[in-house]
């Protein structure tokens, strides 16, 4: 919940540079700003991906401050979070509601980055992969195969977001090769192959660099580290690094 519009406007134009940069280097660079931003960030960079950071799993009805798929294929948004670890947080997210929202938005041409990760009480007590392949095993059940390839994987520790706790890289690894193993349980060594898998969990300038060395991750989900263009752009840096 940061940027007014025009805060976002301000950030689109600045990062119009950021985005060449990066598909010369062949990185999707995006922002998953608040609903209010989506058209803004869309019209003033539209080479920057832009991404809801939820959505209703019902086409429309009595679901009061609820936003559906409709109304942001209205705005040419096609990219969605799902199951971030706030809304897992605050707002009583489940892994079968996920399941029911990515169901819908794959059946409506979407990319969907859906997040994982356990809380510091799970980690400390070593429930780590049991929390997150439950997540992953509830989240993705049903989807066909063949849709799989527009689902993209977010290892968010809970523990380490905003905490000063960083997950090691080592840590990171771990996690994202458990969950290509899993994938590829439940579906094929193709599709876990084939699947992206980033990370999240207060990456930041500074260390971003070590996270992507990592062969299992793919790229990251970050949060604060991108609200300041500085910050973002440093970022990227790390990334093509």
């Amino acid at each position: 919940m940061n940027k007014t519009r025009e805060e976002a406007k301000d950030f689109a134009m600045r990062s119009k540079s950021l985005s060449i940069l990066a598909q010369e280097n062949k990185i999707i660079l995006g922002v998953a700003p608040s609903f209010l931003s989506l058209d803004v960030l869309k019209t003033f960079n539209p080479q920057l991906m832009v991404s809801a950071q939820n959505v209703h799993y019902e086409d429309q009805g009595a679901f009061t401050g609820e936003i559906s798929f409709s109304m942001l294929k209205e705005l040419g948004i096609h990219w969605t979070l799902i199951g971030h670890s706030e809304r897992r947080t605050y707002f009583n997210e489940t892994s079968l509601n996920c399941n029911k929202k990515i169901l819908k938005l794959l059946a409506q041409d979407f990319t969907v980055v859906y997040c994982v990760g356990e809380t510091f009480d799970e980690f400390t007590r070593s429930l780590s992969k049991g929390i997150v392949g439950e997540q992953l095993r509830a989240g993705l059940a049903s989807i066909p195969f063949d849709q799989m390839k527009r689902v993209i994987i977010a290892y968010e520790p809970v523990w380490s977001i905003g905490t000063g706790k960083n997950a090691t890289k080592e840590i990171a690894e771990e996690m994202s090769v458990f969950i290509r193993d899993l994938i590829a349980e439940n579906f094929n060594e193709d599709i876990a192959k084939g699947i992206s898998i980033l990370y999240g969990g207060s990456v930041k300038p500074n260390n971003i660099k070590e996270y992507m060395s990592q062969p299992n991750i793919d790229g990251a989900l970050v949060g604060g580290a991108s609200l300041k263009i500085e910050s973002f752009h440093e970022l990227l840096l790390g990334m093509i690094a």
